[in-house]
């Protein structure tokens, strides 16, 4: 209506069963041994699959996961015995069929690789009566294939979408072969920490690429984030001894609770309130958890400047990772509050927004350009955003421009897989 500014935008997670996406880590069960025990890749609380109820027109992992767990009984006494990071007789294949990625590739011979270059890829389908001991590889040698991987992650000869697409296959079938031989020791703890670690990093890369197919690859990612860290959780209760708890395991629990930041990625039939009372209280009492946590609460309730500045002064780098892509919607909210209750015949500093939103002063006047609303210059010359301005928009889906959080500490970060 015109002469009336409309009220102020406030981001609303949905904490509801009917969303589409699963953020829905597993209940840790008790049963497990110290090795080789029942598949804990993947599994719900009653050792059935994570079911992935995305719709059909994006592509799900869900089936080789059916595969997998219908057909574990028959392959519980597998022993990978593979050498190489991928077994020779699909190495000598895919150099027939040309089919070798860019990494594998003898200086650049599409129809040549060598052992040091090729890895083994994910296969969708698995038929246990052909499978060899051969075609898998043991724990010692997965490691080595990760470390591998883990090291082109800041190779800068490609795109990084290419970079992502590659190391993204050959993880899945890491965690593949993981699966079938059953091995969930505290050694494959360390290395399901990397993967997760490796999908939050992508996700956080991805934003920064343009290209059409960008979309489909963050899905993907996020789909197999959840998995990796649903595992994740069971093998930490699996490798449990009473009241010890991994290094690393709080932080982990802390992405689990940031994701439901996304209100498009949220869970299953369980609130978050059910599962933090099946949290170890240890865990719960962290300083990690504590920090998620309190991020919730303040984005719940539209703390934008606590959620902001917190976030700034108390995130990790890979929690920042996650809790990036609300930054937009939380500033929406300040930007939405200023022009609302705003004093219209005394203009908005913009440098005073840009410390309230920690961006730069010219990235300010452009997110609110983005959001409909004008800037304008005072007598002094000082840029100022008038209040009370009808046109404020908030784009479908967000905003999708990626505007920086302004700090010298992030700037400071480092994180090694």
């Amino acid at each position: 209506m015109a002469g009336r500014s409309q009220p102020p935008y406030r981001p609303r997670p949905n904490f509801s069963s009917s969303s589409s996406r699963s953020y829905h880590p597993s209940q840790p069960s008790r049963n497990f041994q110290s090795h080789h025990t029942k598949n804990v890749n993947s599994s719900t609380p009653n050792g059935t699959p994570i079911q992935n109820n995305a719709s059909d027109n994006k592509t799900s992992s869900s089936n080789w996961d059916k595969v997998i767990d219908e057909d574990i009984d028959d392959i519980q006494s597998l022993v990978g015995t593979c050498p190489f990071m991928c077994p020779v007789e699909e190495r000598e294949k895919r150099e027939r069929l040309r089919d070798l990625a860019v990494f594998e590739r003898l200086h650049g011979n599409p129809r040549q690789s060598s052992p040091s270059l090729a890895v083994k890829k994910f296969c969708r389908t698995i038929s246990v009566k052909t499978l060899q001991d051969s075609d898998v590889r043991p724990l010692s040698v997965l490691e080595d294939t990760l470390n591998y991987l883990c090291n082109l992650l800041d190779s800068t000869e490609h795109p990084f979408e290419v970079v992502h697409d590659f190391i993204f296959d050959r993880m899945r079938s890491i965690r593949q072969d993981l699966s079938m031989q059953n091995i969930s020791c505290s050694r494959v703890v360390s290395m399901y920490e990397r993967m997760v670690k490796f999908h939050i990093i992508s996700q956080h890369k991805l934003r920064r690429c343009s290209g059409s197919n960008i979309s489909s690859l963050s899905y993907l990612n996020m789909e197999q984030l959840t998995k990796a860290l649903a595992t994740l959780f069971n093998l930490y209760e699996a490798n449990r001894t009473t009241a010890s708890i991994f290094k690393n395991e709080a932080e982990f629990f802390s992405f689990y609770v940031l994701l439901h930041l996304d209100s498009k990625t949220q869970g299953t039939g369980e609130t978050l309130s059910l599962w933090f009372r099946r949290v170890p209280s240890h865990i719960m009492k962290s300083t990690e958890m504590n920090f998620a946590r309190k991020i919730l609460r303040y984005f719940k309730l539209g703390f934008y400047k606590k959620f902001i500045h917190t976030t700034e002064s108390e995130s990790s780098y890979l929690q920042y990772c996650i809790i990036e892509p609300s930054i937009n919607e939380v500033r929406s909210l300040a930007i939405s509050c200023v022009n609302h209750g705003g004093y219209k015949p005394q203009p908005f500093p913009l440098v005073t927004l840009s410390k309230l939103l920690m961006m730069k002063e010219w990235d300010v006047a452009s997110f609110c350009k983005d959001s409909g609303l004008q800037t304008s210059v005072d007598e002094e010359g000082n840029s100022c955003l008038p209040t009370k301005q009808t046109t404020l928009i908030h784009p479908k889906g967000g905003l999708h421009k990626y505007y920086p959080l302004e700090s010298e500490r992030f700037e400071r970060f480092s994180v090694e897989l």
